[in-house]
């Protein structure tokens, strides 16, 4: 008697592209990190033409965030923690938004 197989896990959707082979986001830099934004912008947001496989760490890097000001990011509003921010790949169409460490009381 055979026993029965599971089928193979279905591949990964491939990311979201343009035809020419580059993704459209939004950055949001909110508070200080606005500063960061280049001209034109409008408020604290930007529109992005990236390469296709561009990672949250390949924009932090490009717009030289400092690490330590790169605290709460949201993709779309859904928080990527530290430890995917290498490896999540920017889909075409995504809203790309990053806070500072926030003080107050």
């Amino acid at each position: 008697m055979t026993q029965p197989t599971a089928d193979p896990p279905a591949p990964a959707d491939p990311p979201a592209e343009s035809p020419s082979g580059s993704v459209h986001i939004t950055l949001k830099l909110m508070a200080t990190l606005t500063d960061y934004l280049p001209q034109p912008r409008q408020g604290h947001q930007i529109s992005l033409t990236l390469p296709a496989g561009t990672t949250i760490q390949d924009v932090v890097e490009r717009f030289r965030l400092p690490w330590q000001l790169v605290h709460l990011v949201l993709v779309d509003g859904v928080y990527i923690y530290p430890d995917q921010r290498d490896r999540r790949v920017l889909r075409d169409g995504e809203t790309l938004a990053i806070w500072p460490p926030v003080a107050g009381g």
